[in-house]
Order: C-alpha cells, then structure tokens, then sequence
C-alpha cells in the first residue's frame, strides 16, 4: 500500500490539534492575552491598532519557543538513531509518535484526557521560568510581549508536551521544528481573535459533532502511520 501521502499528516495533524485544542489553550494562556489587552489605556483597548501589535508580538515569541523545543527534541531523537545500533530504533519512535497522535486524537474527540496528566513533568522547570515573566509586567510594548512570549511557550501544558514528545521520532530536526512550528499555527487562531469572534470560534469549536470529526481525523492520521510503522517491522 501506498503511504506517500503521510508525509505531510504529521503537519496538518499538528495544526488541528493545536486548532481543536483551543479551549485549552485559552485556559492555559487566556489570562496573559486579556494581560496584553489591559495593559493599554481604556481609551486604545478596543483599538485593534493598539492591541494586536502585542498580541502578534507576544504570540511570535510563543511560537519561536515552540519551534525551538521541537528542535531540540527531534535532535534528541535523530542523535540516537545516528549513535546507537539498535536497528529498530527508528520503528519504534514511529510506532511512539502514531501512538501519541491517536492520543491527541482522543484527547479532542472528548474520548479519553489521560495526556492532561504529563503536565507535571515541566512543573520543576516552570517553577524558575514563571518569575522571570513578571519582570516584563506591565506589557505595554511589543519589546515587553516578546520575551514575555517565549517564556510562556515553556509554560506545563499537555497538548504541547504530547507533540513534543511526538517529533522525537521525527526523524530529521527540520521537520520536528515544522510539527511543533504547525502546532502553534494552529493555536494562533483562538489566541488572536477577540470579542464576537472569538466567542463564535470557541462555539464552534465546543460542538460536540466538531470534535468528534476533529478528534477523529487525527486518529486516523495515527492508526495510518502506525499501519506503516509497523509494516517496517519484521
């Protein structure tokens, strides 16, 4: 059977979860997006002049961190496949990634939340990384949103921490950054918007046929790279 057309689902299956993910996302970064809003005068809060200058600002430095993990966690991955002589090594980060995704999936379809529970791996680190956020409060300035951006990208978080987890077999660094790099895109959408539209968004997102389908897809996405992982297998 022909699988070409995996080699981009590992993308697009980032992107939706980040996506379908968004009522997460909101409740893990909503209080620093209403902060960036804030932060302005009264009289420029409803400017969008005024305020997606820090949101773009601020979201830039998350996604930069986000890439930056995915980098370094595929590199984790490439160097052991490069340096040990365990022949299936690379099978079994695949058939680890295709389990992750099915994870994911299940996650969104409303299914099974078990990957919520890795959260406290990154607790220790944050514990050190938290307080160097406040030094850039008020966030009154894209210089200030930035920094501030790429210290919440390390913020505990379950769904990041499962697509993390899933680029170590990505098998190059390149492509570990797109995934996590895809990832963020997805989330951008939720993070961004404000007001009605925001509100329509998350309605839309919440509607339990959406995250079924949703849900669903990147099951299928998963079970179709384990299928091939284990075709591999001898």
């Amino acid at each position: 059977m022909d699988w070409a057309w995996l080699q981009y689902s590992d993308y697009s299956a980032a992107f939706l979860v980040g996506l379908m993910g968004g009522v997460h996302c909101l409740g893990m970064c909503g209080g620093i997006v209403s902060a960036l809003t804030f932060s302005l005068p009264a009289t420029q809060r409803q400017q969008l002049s005024q305020s997606l200058p820090l949101l773009l600002s601020y979201n830039l430095g998350r996604l930069s961190s986000y890439t930056l993990a995915g980098v370094i966690a595929s590199s984790l991955g490439f160097a052991a496949l490069q340096w040990t002589e365990l022949n299936h090594l690379r099978t079994v980060l695949s058939i680890l990634a295709a389990l992750f995704m099915i994870a994911l999936g299940l996650y969104l379809a409303g299914i099974w939340g078990g990957i919520t529970k890795i959260e406290h791996m990154g607790k220790p680190i944050w514990k050190r990384l938290e307080p160097l956020g406040r030094r850039f409060i008020p966030i009154n300035t894209p210089l200030k949103a930035f920094p501030l951006g790429v210290i919440w990208g390390w913020l505990p978080c379950g769904l990041v921490y499962s697509v993390l987890l899933w680029t170590v077999s990505a098998g190059s660094i390149t492509k570990g950054a797109l995934i996590m790099l895809s990832f963020g895109l997805g989330t951008l959408p939720n993070l961004l918007l404000m007001g009605t539209f925001a509100a329509q968004l998350q309605r839309f997102l919440r509607k339990p046929a959406i995250k079924l389908t949703a849900g669903l897809l990147v099951v299928a996405m998963g079970i179709g790279l384990l299928i091939q992982a284990l075709s591999r297998y001898p």
